[in-house]
């Protein structure tokens, strides 16, 4: 299985920053250990011609040469470097390439991304450019062009954030059905309108997650049949995260993660996951949060490449779902 990587690049950031750099070497590091049959490979930077399939030409500008005002990178949540312009370019390069390879293969991955706040002309809450609204836009280019059928997107955001940026690029198209499960209290603090939006309450646990997932998942596959879907596999509703507010369990998100590849596998609609956010109090519970993600999609990856017998069962991974 693809999994594309961006932190080569990393942020030169101050100590006690909310941001946790070095969960992406960890993840790398375990996955490397523990599942070596992803492949982990370099992410190549997007082009200010693939930004602008979303981005305003004034806000790709402001970022690249470091004229944004001192106002919007606090919205950000960074401080303006070359660093930081380089992975944001390559964060979105890995989701690209992570659609080419879910095409031609079922599934793939980029090991960052789900950058769902940035809006096209601003960016927020650590997202300088959206990757998954990006890499949306040049799909339904590069796929429509050779048969002029249009290509229908789902994004099934599982984020503990709602992705209020996405929604709000994608509002008014048609070919893009925006699901967003997320903490009611938790930020964006004002929220925008996804075409589903499941808000939850603080302290939320695995059995209600589970039922409102389902409903959710329902609701999609009754008014939309999207040809790819994007899948933002946040691992900050588990219990232990700092700025998540809810109460899942490993368990409960290994089944969270199981509803949405069998929902896609079922359908045989190819999925790009993105990993979204995960500020664990402790690092290490995030990254195998994040581990048992990617062991799943390296799973459903197997059944799409013939490697694996299918699994008698919805939702069945070695526990009860």
């Amino acid at each position: 299985m693809k999994v594309f990587y961006s932190g080569a690049f990393t942020l030169p950031l101050p100590q006690g920053h909310r941001f946790p750099m070095e969960k992406y070497g960890l993840l790398r590091r375990k996955i490397a250990d523990e599942l070596p049959q992803v492949a982990v490979l370099p992410a190549r930077p997007a082009s200010d011609d693939e930004l602008l399939h979303v981005h305003s030409g004034e806000y790709v500008a402001s970022i690249v040469e470091g004229s944004v005002s001192a106002g919007a990178m606090r919205e950000i949540g960074f401080l303006w470097s070359p660093a930081m312009v380089e992975r944001s370019r390559r964060s979105v390069g890995a989701t690209i390439a992570a659609v080419g390879a879910a095409l031609e293969e079922g599934v793939a991955a980029n090991m960052a991304g789900g950058t769902h706040h940035a809006y096209a002309d601003r960016g927020s809450g650590f997202c300088v450019f959206n990757d998954v609204a990006v890499a949306v836009r040049i799909a339904q280019a590069e796929v429509s062009q050779p048969t002029g059928a249009r290509l229908d997107v789902a994004v099934i955001d599982l984020d503990v954030h709602q992705g209020n940026g996405t929604a709000h690029i994608f509002a008014h198209d048609p070919g893009v059905f925006t699901l967003s499960l997320h903490g009611a209290k938790n930020f964006p603090f004002r929220k925008e309108s996804s075409d589903l939006d499941v808000p939850l309450p603080d302290g939320c646990i695995d059995a209600v997650y589970m039922e409102a997932l389902d409903k959710a998942l329902d609701t999609l596959d009754m008014r939309f049949e999207p040809g790819l879907v994007f899948y933002v596999a946040g691992a900050d509703p588990h219990e232990g995260d700092r700025l998540g507010r809810l109460k899942l369990s490993f368990d409960g998100l290994r089944v969270r993660d199981n509803r949405v590849f069998e929902w896609c596998w079922k359908r045989r609609i190819p999925l790009v996951m993105a990993m979204g956010g995960g500020y664990g109090t402790d690092i290490h519970a995030t990254v195998q949060v994040q581990t048992s993600t990617f062991a799943i999609a390296l799973a459903y990856w197997q059944r799409w490449r013939g490697l694996a017998p299918a699994m008698a069962g919805t939702g069945k991974m070695g526990i009860d779902a």
